[in-house]
């Protein structure tokens, strides 16, 4: 444990260092407009990824409905913002309260299926949310809600990132996560062992829908104005490709897949004809070579994988 909290705190000045080096390009306009933008777009992919690890990864649930969540939290914070004119910090934490709230309202009868029954029925109820909101003229319906404040800048990704990345970490290595995996590898068994499996199923969902109610605040206020087609299912299948691409049960690979997509589809925002052809195989390939992910169930700060990173020339 000691040596963990060890690599934990120099991963954790690592990550200053890079937010100090990313924000001096940022303010100096080193990087360029369109760089900038998808700099917190990644921040927040990786939000989105390892709040979806938490319920696909490391409870074992298929869940295709992420970007809903997303939608409740980005919408409550707007209203908030532009309409009640509260501060960011508020905005966001009402998105994670709403999404989180809707999470556990959708978890409960749902998180008693399974499989491809529980895809199917988190997509429906992630494509519901999107039609209800399209037809609330209150948030703009269909036309999306303008006007909204430009508050979200790198400080506010990169740290809430931070927390999230380290919250569901100590969530993981917690005695719920330790349940959570326990049902993931075999829910009869952890529920014969004792472990109320849709108590803690339904912790999972509800602690990633708040942290994508979050990522939905932050990415809203990245634009003027947003609409329902931001959330399709295909922006929660965008997400479960990161997660798959990086590793489940991996935050390490939520942090990857997360990079590498985002990459991918910036890079390639100069070819719009060939974008998805290329997106497409660049995808197959990286699964074709890794179909257990980039990082599998591994960790950077795993002993042997950190000796080898930054101990490897000591010996």
């Amino acid at each position: 444990m000691k040596y963990l909290r060890k690599n934990d705190l120099i991963m954790l000045a690592f990550s200053l260092v890079l937010f100090a080096v990313l924000q001096v390009l940022i303010s100096e306009r080193i990087l360029s407009a369109f760089w900038q933008l998808n700099v917190l777009i990644v921040g927040i992919n990786i939000i989105m990824a390892v709040s979806l690890n938490l319920i696909n990864g490391y409870t074992g649930q298929f869940s295709l409905g992420h970007a809903g969540f997303m939608a409740v939290g980005a919408y409550t914070a707007v209203i908030c913002t532009a309409n009640f004119h509260l501060p960011f910090i508020v905005a966001l934490l009402a998105g994670a309260a709403a999404a989180g709230f809707i999470g556990f309202l959708i978890g409960l009868p749902t998180l008693r299926l399974q499989g491809d029954y529980l895809a199917i029925a988190t997509l429906g109820l992630g494509e519901i949310v999107r039609i209800v909101i399209m037809n609330i003229d209150y948030v703009g319906g269909a036309a999306g809600f303008k006007g909204i404040p430009h508050n979200t800048n790198f400080a506010w990704v990169f740290f809430i990132m931070l927390f999230a990345l380290f919250f569901i970490k100590n969530f993981v290595n917690s005695n719920h996560g330790r349940a959570c995996l326990a049902i993931r590898e075999n829910e009869i068994a952890a529920e014969a062992m004792g472990v109320n499996t849709t108590k803690y199923k339904v912790m999972a969902f509800t602690i990633g829908a708040a942290f994508a109610g979050i990522a939905g605040g932050l990415f809203a206020h990245c634009f003027y104005i947003i609409n329902p087609m931001s959330f399709t299912f295909m922006q929660s299948f965008n997400y479960l490709i990161m997660v798959v691409l990086g590793g489940l049960g991996s935050i390490t690979g939520s942090i990857a897949g997360a990079f590498v997509v985002t990459f991918i589809s910036a890079a390639l925002a100069s070819w719009p004809e060939f974008r998805m052809i290329i997106y497409a195989l660049a995808l197959i390939a990286l699964m074709m070579k890794r179909p257990q992910g980039l990082f599998g169930y591994m960790e950077i700060t795993n002993a042997s994988i950190f000796d080898k990173i930054f101990r490897r020339g000591r010996v």
